[in-house]
């Protein structure tokens, strides 16, 4: 029997999950919607990968998370390891890429930018706090736009004059937006206008006073929008890299770092059929009053963190 490596990437608006041979073979891969339900989204996931993967031929030997609810997912499926998504993203890319110098990405909620120098993350940057140069603000304009945000792209693309819109935050880019349809702006060059609002507050936030050289790969949700990616190349005046797996790239990271771990945890697609409860305790032993987190499968406690003392260690 072969061995496989799965890797799951959970964030607050998607999850994705992929499993990969010793070779790093993309063997199975999924990408759906959090929806608010990390453990849900986790067990989807797991489902569908199984229904990809060839178990006559390969087995599962160890697995691996990063993104937000990385811990309560690690603990669900008894990870080898958990690592943050800088770690996860920069060893992905490094794998497939290992000349890059500068990894960008942009998803639903955040974004970040990595430096790398000679395959090793050297710096880099993360923006939770604004929404502007995020998916969730291209899904929201796009509604209010009438336009599918899948079709973004090819339509900012059309665009000859794309009008300037202020990005500094979403309100501003938001009321700046509604001043400049009621001024009869084409929809294409307000569209091209909001791909480059995103790009701009990216640079100018995540990427200020960062050294941004070449190769540049691109990743993430929005690195599929080639208004996007056409605006980074102008403003960057370079190539942008896209690569077909870039929204895969954190799960992929997650998966080859479980096959570098100790696979001393084993993973069973039975997860998938499990119930899994995460209950939070307050600790009342001192005056942190530390927010324990508890983690129980089938009842059953798995595992709990939280903790900033001894006295707060609840134990699986």
């Amino acid at each position: 029997m072969k061995k496989a490596y799965l890797g799951i990437d959970i964030g607050s608006i998607s999850t994705k999950g992929v499993i990969i041979d010793a070779d790093k073979n993309i063997l199975a891969s999924v990408y759906l919607w959090t929806e608010g339900n990390p453990i849900n989204a986790s067990k989807k996931v797991i489902t569908e990968l199984q229904k990809q993967f060839d178990d006559t031929q390969y087995e599962v030997v160890a697995s691996g998370t990063t993104g937000s609810a990385r811990k309560l997912v690690g603990a669900m499926i008894n990870a080898s390891i958990v690592k943050n998504e800088i770690t996860a993203h920069a060893v992905g890319t490094t794998t497939l890429h290992p000349d890059v110098r500068t990894i960008l990405e942009i998803g639903g909620q955040d974004s970040k930018i990595i430096c790398v120098e000679d395959g090793v993350a050297v710096d880099y940057a993360m923006n939770t706090l604004c929404a502007a140069g995020t998916g969730s603000f291209l899904s929201s304009q796009s509604r209010r736009l009438g336009v599918e945000v899948e079709q973004f792209g090819q339509i900012a693309l059309s665009s000859t004059n794309p009008t300037p819109i202020a990005a500094r935050c979403t309100v501003f880019a938001e009321s700046d937006l509604v001043h400049k349809i009621q001024m009869g702006h084409k929809k294409e060059d307000i569209i091209a206008g909001l791909c480059h609002a995103v790009a701009n507050n990216y640079l100018n936030n995540v990427g200020k006073g960062k050294k941004i050289a070449s190769p540049i790969v691109f990743q993430g949700g929005v690195s599929k929008n080639v208004g996007v990616v056409d605006a980074f190349a102008k403003a960057l005046d370079a190539e942008i890299i896209v690569d077909e797996a870039g929204h895969l790239m954190g799960a992929f990271g997650a998966a080859i770092l479980a096959m570098k771990s100790e696979p001393d945890k084993k993973f069973s697609f039975e997860i998938a059929d499990m119930t899994f409860e995460p209950k939070e305790v307050v600790c009342q032993k001192c005056q942190n009053h530390c927010e324990i987190i508890c983690v129980y499968r089938e009842g059953q406690l798995i595992d709990s963190w939280g903790n900033r003392c001894e006295r707060g260690q609840i134990n699986a």
